[in-house]
């Protein structure tokens, strides 16, 4: 069974416990209803520059590991970007599987007065683009405008209608497991920072896995 979960974060509104809290909850939605679908996420809008006065590390660290949740559920994400995107709504926007931009789009690495923001953001644009050609975004909060994340493989598509985004995500992965694609998600995750004699055998076993549910199947 296909299902379709939906989350609207606002990246004008301070990063509170309300925020975590909502965005755990779709997680829990996805946890419990597996199966094959999209998680979508539509994110919009920057904070201020006051936007980390109420913030503790605590916070930010049931933030992060929320975010880390979503991006290993056993579903498929995709973030839908509009207007300027800064502090949470970049965050989760990084964190999706399938990253659209509508035309306008700006990607913030948000300052708190004396420098840029040292969350994962920054962590997330390095591992998805590399250190060179995101450093003037990560060290001085310079936005990535919408063609040049495309051409930087931050974004995958530019859309003008958000609609038709979530529609061809639903089709690409229309019939997958969900399972199966978080495995899949773990091993490229793993590729970039894992030696060929340690990834060989989580790819054996995945391998095997997949082999034994085919075996199952016929």
């Amino acid at each position: 069974m296909e299902h379709t979960l939906t989350l609207e974060i606002d990246g004008t509104e301070p990063l509170s416990a309300a925020s975590v809290k909502a965005l755990a909850q779709l997680c829990d939605s996805a946890e419990d209803q597996g199966g094959s679908g999209v998680v979508t996420v539509h994110v919009t809008g920057a904070p201020d520059g006051t936007w980390t006065s109420g913030l503790d590390v605590m916070l930010v660290s049931k933030w992060e590991r929320a975010l880390r949740r979503l991006e290993r559920l056993p579903m498929a994400t995709l973030a839908v970007a509009h207007g300027d995107c800064g502090g949470a709504a970049l965050d989760a926007f990084l964190a999706a599987d399938i990253r659209v931009a509508a035309l306008g789009t700006r990607l913030l690495v948000q300052s708190d007065g004396s420098a840029t923001w040292p969350g994962m953001a920054g962590f997330r644009l390095v591992q998805l683009a590399g250190a060179a050609r995101t450093r003037r975004a990560v060290l001085f909060g310079l936005p990535i405008e919408a063609p040049e994340a495309q051409g930087l493989g931050i974004v995958d598509e530019l859309v003008d209608d958000p609609a038709k985004a979530v529609a061809a995500a639903a089709g690409l992965v229309s019939g997958l497991s969900g399972k199966e694609l978080a495995i899949r998600r773990q091993l490229l995750f793993d590729a970039t920072t894992t030696s060929f004699e340690d990834a060989l055998g989580p790819h054996l076993a995945a391998c095997d896995r997949a082999l034994r549910v085919g075996q199952e199947v016929s």
